[in-house]
């Protein structure tokens, strides 16, 4: 059995209070997918970078998963072909 790895990368930047992330899969065959995530501190809550890392990212993260599965399901659509006809 042959084990496949697919990699994400994820980008953080940071512009004041908020923080924005960009999520980037790549399979083995070099297929690309991304998704963005942002967050954005309150100014009342103290500064801390990585909460806004955090967040920014398990955003990003879940973005990336919604359009993941989206593909999944076209692909399966298109595997699929036509739909048979009913019988009465």
């Amino acid at each position: 059995m042959e084990a496949k790895q697919w990699s994400v990368q994820i980008y953080l930047a940071d512009d004041g209070d908020d923080t924005n992330a960009r999520a980037v899969l790549t399979t083995r065959d070099g297929t690309h997918l991304s998704g963005t995530g942002h967050a954005r501190r309150n100014p009342a809550d103290p500064a801390v970078p990585e909460i806004g890392d955090e967040l920014a990212a398990s955003r990003a993260l879940a973005d990336l998963a919604e359009k993941l599965a989206v593909v999944t399901q076209r692909d399966i659509t298109e595997l699929a072909g036509p739909a048979a006809p009913a019988r009465s």
